[in-house]
């Protein structure tokens, strides 16, 4: 399995053939703080690279949740609904966001590997 990262420190991960997983980093979760609330796409929606899907919201603020590639969204975290907290226990396992179905497989090409992202994040 490939994962790649945003600059806005989105992940996104290869299920299978043309469907991704994408969440948010280690590195968000832990800047966010506890996070209470999460609002994601519903599935079959369309959405574009880098647009707002949706919100996380934690003690501290709420922030953008931002797509880093086009498709399809085929499936939706369902537990983040009742157990948001999933995103700060297990932010790039069991707390996803949502499944994608790739428009654009070239997109992945514009993200960082695991080793750009951490230096990225250590110039933070």
């Amino acid at each position: 399995m490939s994962k790649w990262y945003s600059k806005e420190h989105e992940w996104v991960e290869t299920l299978e053939e043309g469907i991704v997983r994408i969440g948010i980093s280690d590195y968000a979760q832990q800047e966010l703080g506890d996070i209470v609330f999460v609002e994601i796409p519903e599935v079959d929606e369309e959405v574009a690279a880098n647009e707002s899907i949706g919100t996380i919201e934690s003690v501290k603020t709420v922030s953008e949740i931002y797509v880093p590639i086009s498709g399809t969204v085929v499936n939706i975290n369902e537990r983040l609904e009742d157990e948001p907290e999933l995103v700060n226990a297990y932010p790039e396992g069991e707390g996803w966001l949502i499944d994608v179905k790739l428009t654009d497989r070239d997109e992945l090409e514009d993200l960082m590997n695991e080793a750009q992202y951490h230096a990225f994040t250590e110039e933070d």
